[in-house]
C-alpha cells in the first residue's frame, strides 16, 4: 500500500496511524507513523487531509466500527480494503480500495474452517441444493462448485432466479456439470423423479418461505412449503440413498411467535426424529439474520435511502443477530462435516445489533446525518415480530463441539408414530384448507408457540 501510494500520481500520502504505540514515529517507505486511530480527527485538521484509507483487511467488525466512528467525526471521505478472503488471490493495491459498507461494520469476525475436510467431503460428489436461486442457496452453489463436485443439481421454483444463477455459474464454473430443475419442493412426483435421475450424495435444503409478516396470513402455504416440502425432500433423500441432508434453519424457530418460525421448528423436529430411523444423516444448521438477503432490512434501507428517507424501524429497541451470506454458507459447510446426524448446530453469533443502530450507520455511510438529513421513523412491531431473537430454547442446553464457534442443541425426541400421524394430519388440513386445524396441529408439535390475535382471529 505504501509503495502504491508513493507511485501514484493521484494521492499524496501524509502519514499512517496505528494503535500499536510502539510504532509511532517509525517510517514505512518514507511515510511516518503519526500516532493512533484515536488521533484521526487531530491529524486530519493538522495536515489538511482530504481522504482516509483504512488498510486493515483483517480487522474485526468491532474494530472497524470504532475506526469508522473516528473517520466520520473527521468529516472527510474514507475508504477501506476488502477483507482478507477477498484479497487472497492478489496483493494489496490502491485500486482495491472501496467505500466502507454495512457488512464491514456488522460482519462477524473471521472464523477458521476445516477447509481440507470440507473439500474432501464435496469433491467428486453429486450435490443437490434446493432454493438454489435464493440468497443462501445461490451462495452455497458458488462455494460448493469451488470445491469441485462431480455435479451440482439446483432445485428452484422461481424461473427468474434459476435463470440468473445459471448465467452466473456456467460462466464461472464451465467444467462442472450443472443440472437445472424448475421444481417446487412440494411437487412430490417431480422431486422423486429428479432424485432417481441424478442420484445426489449430499443435499442442502435451503428452499423455504421466510417473510414473517406475509406468512402470518398465509398459514396453509407456509405449512405446505416449509413443513411438507421439507418432508418430501427428506423422504426422497432416504429413498435414494443420500449420505448427508443439511437443513437450513433460522433463529426464528426458537420460541416462535410467528407462523414462519413455527414451520421451520416443525421441519427441525421432523428431520431430527427421522435421523434415528434411517441411514441418511440429517443435520440442521440454525443462524440469525443474513445481511443483504432478499427481503431483509439492508436492501430495504438502501431503497429508502435512495428515495431520501425516511428509514422505517419497527421499534427503537429491536435487535437482531447478523452475519453475511458467505459467512452463513461457510457455517453450513462446517456443520456438514461436524455432524453425524440428528444435531442442530447453532453458531456463536456474538452480540446482537440494534436495528436503529444499523439504520444510523447506513445513513452515515451514505454521507448523511441521521434525523437531520435522513429521518428514522418508528412504525411499531409487525404481526409475528419479536424485539429480539434467540438462537436456542432453554431446554436445548447447548453443548460445545470440536469447532469453537459451533454448538450443538440438545435433541428433542418425540414419539415417531405420533409425529408421522401429525404430519399426515397437516397434509390433510392443507388439502382441505383447514387453517384453524393447522394452527392446532402446529401447537401440538411446538407447545412453546405464542401466536398473537392477528393470526388467531
Amino acid at each position: 500500500m505504501a509503495r502504491d501510494l508513493k507511485r501514484s500520481n493521484i494521492y499524496q500520502p501524509i502519514g499512517f496511524v496505528d494503535d500499536n504505540i510502539s510504532k509511532t514515529g517509525l517510517e514505512v517507505h518514507g511515510i511516518r507513523v503519526l500516532g493512533t486511530t484515536r488521533q484521526i480527527v487531530e491529524f486530519v485538521n493538522l495536515y489538511d487531509v482530504d481522504l482516509i484509507f483504512i488498510a486493515i483487511p483483517s480487522a474485526r467488525s468491532s474494530t472497524m466500527r470504532r475506526i469508522v466512528t473516528y473517520c466520520e467525526a473527521s468529516c472527510v471521505p474514507f475508504r477501506t480494503l476488502p477483507s482478507i478472503s477477498a484479497l487472497a488471490a492478489g496483493r494489496v493495491e490502491v485500486n482495491a480500495l472501496r467505500p466502507v459498507n454495512i457488512e464491514d461494520l456488522l460482519g462477524r469476525d473471521q472464523v477458521s474452517l476445516q477447509w481440507d475436510k470440507i473439500a474432501a467431503t464435496i469433491f467428486e460428489k453429486r450435490v443437490l441444493i434446493t432454493g438454489g436461486g435464493g440468497s443462501i442457496g445461490s451462495e452455497l452453489c458458488r462455494q460448493v462448485l469451488a470445491l469441485k463436485p462431480a455435479s451440482l443439481i439446483i432445485v428452484e421454483n422461481s424461473e427468474f432466479n434459476l435463470y440468473k444463477i445459471e448465467q452466473e455459474l456456467k460462466e464461472s464454473f464451465p467444467g462442472i456439470p450443472i443440472e437445472l430443475c424448475l421444481v417446487s419442493v412440494t411437487d412430490e412426483i417431480a422431486i422423486n423423479h429428479l432424485f432417481a435421475r441424478f442420484q445426489p450424495t449430499i443435499v442442502f435444503h435451503a428452499a423455504a418461505y421466510k417473510h414473517v409478516p406475509m406468512l402470518q396470513n398465509q398459514i396453509r402455504v407456509a405449512v405446505y412449503n416449509n413443513v411438507l416440502g421439507t418432508q418430501t425432500v427428506a423422504k426422497a433423500s432416504v429413498t435414494y440413498g443420500v449420505e448427508k441432508f443439511i437443513l437450513i434453519s433460522t433463529d426464528k424457530a426458537v420460541n416462535p411467535t410467528n407462523i414462519m418460525g413455527t414451520t421451520k421448528r416443525v421441519a427441525e423436529i421432523y428431520c431430527q426424529n427421522l435421523n434415528d430411523k434411517v441411514q441418511t444423516q440429517f443435520i440442521t444448521v440454525r443462524f440469525g439474520n443474513v445481511l443483504g438477503s432478499a427481503g431483509s432490512v439492508v436492501p430495504l434501507f438502501q431503497k429508502q435511502l435512495q428515495a431520501g428517507g425516511p428509514l422505517t424501524v419497527t421499534h427503537p429497541d429491536m435487535q437482531r443477530y447478523f452475519m453475511t451470506i458467505p459467512e452463513a454458507c461457510q457455517l453450513i459447510l462446517q456443520a456438514m462435516i461436524n455432524g453425524c446426524g440428528g444435531e442442530i448446530f447453532v453458531l456463536d453469533m456474538g452480540e446482537p445489533i440494534k436495528i436503529s443502530y444499523l439504520a444510523e450507520q447506513m445513513i452515515r455511510l451514505a454521507g448523511k446525518e441521521p434525523d437531520k438529513d435522513i429521518l428514522i421513523e418508528y412504525t411499531g412491531l409487525r404481526p409475528g415480530e419479536k424485539l429480539y431473537e434467540e438462537l436456542f430454547h432453554e431446554s436445548e442446553q447447548l453443548a460445545p463441539t470440536e469447532h469453537e464457534k459451533l454448538f450443538k442443541a440438545k435433541f428433542r425426541e418425540l414419539d415417531w408414530n405420533e409425529l408421522t400421524q401429525t404430519m399426515r394430519m397437516l397434509n390433510s388440513a392443507c388439502v382441505d384448507y383447514q387453517e384453524h386445524e393447522l394452527l392446532i396441529l402446529l401447537r401440538s408439535l411446538v407447545p412453546e408457540l405464542q401466536l398473537n390475535e392477528f393470526v388467531m382471529s
